[in-house]
């Protein structure tokens, strides 16, 4: 069942302020009702108690009156105090009654009939003193230890209920857990309104707390179990029980910081609120990738929070600056914000309502979980606590990045933990080994919804950033490191040689015809000496005959005056 507080019904409901639970509820507590909270020893019950009762009073305007049955006023403040809670504060204001009642059983004689009349008006006092709205009664069992006789013990837990409900008081009434049944008198759950089971198990020397309404009457409810943290901020529940696939989507291009990774997406970057996974083998280079995301998005003012299960914030932060990135500088600013915890501190669901309670808190629009393969567990519980922070990230439109270190090269690799299906986008890196050396390379396996490049890039980390190098592709295949060298050199000596002959060749040629054109020249210069040679003689041929002709002139006119 998916969690939507729009259905709520009209229930009256008084909100409890503690993160999840409210969203679990539908809105809080029945209004003016009696709820019983149960479970062991350090579970939680008094403190989720206290908070519901001071968050009432300091958030939602409603006074409260905490009547203890085992705890003194000063021990019970000091023991909250590290949660912020300032009791004795509260109470000078008069916001906040708190009033100890001893119950010793060596203390207690029969003598009549036993009745809790003197209760009803010690409470009725207190609540009455500073108009109080809400009331908490911890814990129950004490106030009838000393009581034998079942019938009786019964008929005053009804009228209990019964006085609560008619001052029309919201009540929190905290209980042990009971052999086989949910309180050790079988009775408060069946007359309480709304019933809140705690529970503090301990698994493979882990513990997990689990919440779980079991009834609420007049509402809908959340009905799975949800882990709880209890930490120095307080109580938060994960309401998430089974996402819809109903998230929003963008259209809007996130660049990675590395602009060969950007050119090999088809729109230069992921979409917001994408999920991507950076998997590969132990040193590769998956958390030096998702430092580069982190420092693009903290550079266009984003607010980025990244889980880190291996490595401290600092070491973080040193390793980066090793590639040029400053991320000193974000966490400085407020924009960066680092969470490191071994994977063993917690169990599956206490990390994940850890991570849900600090995504609520910090707002931020990318988030780096590195690596999720450090989460110990079954596989199936990995798999399902994933599943849900991936469902909860999309719903909150929130660009993810998961590193997960894999053993081997392959693409069909169990140790994905099922999560590969479930990504938007997967950057796969591999470590190339040949020639003695290792050589890294990435190559984008898919990106939903987007054209991406088929190739294995080469890439190289240096002071500069991290830069890809383009693809180069030779006889026997793609190559990389010094066999990319290696080839590059004996193609550019193959290509001088080439080069050098042609320019032998080109000489050749010109000498040729620097040869041919001497010889025309010689040639055309002889030929010109001959037409020089020819006019002479045709000059000294006209001359002659003109000689000749003259001469002819002459002797014909003798001839003519003879006769």
């Amino acid at each position: 069942m998916a969690i939507d507080p729009t259905s709520a019904p009209a229930l009256p409901k008084a909100r409890t302020g503690i993160a999840g639970f409210d969203d679990v509820t539908f809105g809080g507590l029945p209004a003016g009702r009696p709820s019983l909270v149960c479970g062991a020893a350090g579970c939680g019950k008094t403190l989720f108690a206290v908070t519901t009762l001071v968050n009432g009073a300091t958030l939602f305007g409603e006074p409260g009156v905490f009547m203890s049955f085992e705890e003194r006023a000063e021990d019970l403040a000091a023991n909250v105090a590290s949660l912020g809670y300032d009791l004795d504060g509260l109470v000078a204001e008069g916001k906040l009654a708190i009033d100890h009642v001893r119950v010793e059983r060596s203390e207690i004689e029969e003598t009549g009939e036993y009745d809790l009349e003197g209760l009803f008006i010690r409470l009725g006092y207190a609540v009455d003193s500073i108009g109080a709205k809400r009331v908490v009664l911890d814990t129950i069992e004490t106030l009838f230890a000393g009581l034998s006789d079942a019938s009786i013990l019964r008929a005053e837990l009804r009228r209990l209920f019964g006085w609560l409900r008619d001052r029309g008081l919201t009540a929190i009434i905290t209980g042990e857990r009971g052999e086989g049944q949910l309180t050790r008198q079988g009775l408060e759950e069946y007359v309480s309104d709304c019933v809140i089971l705690l529970d503090n198990r301990v698994e493979d020397q882990i513990t997990t707390r689990r919440l779980r309404v079991v009834k609420y009457r007049g509402s809908a409810h959340g009905t799975n179990e949800y882990p709880f943290l209890i930490d120095d901020q307080g109580i938060s529940v994960l309401p998430v029980t089974s996402a819809e696939l109903d998230h929003g989507v963008s259209d809007e291009i996130l660049s990675t910081g590395i602009a060969g990774l950007d050119a090999m997406l088809g729109p230069g970057g992921f979409y917001r609120g994408t999920s991507v996974l950076i998997s590969g083998i132990a040193g590769t280079g998956k958390t030096s990738i998702a430092a580069s995301l982190l420092d693009a998005a903290c550079a266009r003012g984003e607010r980025c929070l990244s889980f880190v299960f291996e490595e401290s914030g600092e070491q973080i932060c040193r390793n980066a600056c090793s590639i040029g990135l400053d991320l000193r500088r974000h966490v400085e600013s407020g924009l960066l914000r680092f969470e490191a915890a071994r994977p063993s501190l917690f169990g599956l669901e206490m990390h994940l309502a850890r991570m849900h309670r600090d995504i609520v808190r910090f707002q931020p629009t990318v988030v780096v979980l590195d690596p999720i393969s450090a989460l110990r567990g079954p596989s199936s519980e990995v798999q399902a606590t994933l599943l849900r922070m991936v469902d909860f990230l999309k719903s909150r439109g929130i660009t993810a990045v998961f590193t997960s270190l894999r053993t081997d090269g392959t693409v069909e690799d169990a140790d994905d933990l099922g999560l590969s299906s479930l990504m938007d986008a997967w950057v796969k890196l591999v470590s190339v080994e040949a020639n003695g050396e290792r050589t890294r390379t990435l190559y984008v396996i898919k990106a939903r919804g987007m054209s991406h490049s088929n190739q294995v890039r080469e890439f190289r980390m240096s002071t500069a950033g991290i830069t890809l190098v383009e693809a180069y592709v030779g006889p026997t295949g793609v190559l990389t490191g010094t066999a990319r060298v290696v080839q590059e050199a004996e193609e550019n000596a193959a290509a001088l040689r080439r080069r050098q002959e042609s320019e032998r060749r080109k000489r050749d040629v010109l000498r040729r015809r620097h040869a041919i054109e001497r010889q025309i020249a010689e040639l055309r210069a002889s030929l010109e000496v001959a037409e020089e040679e020819e006019a002479v003689l045709l000059t000294q041929d006209e001359a002659r005959e003109a000689v000749m002709g003259n001469e002819r002139l002459v002797v014909s006119a003798r001839r003519s005056a003879a006769e």
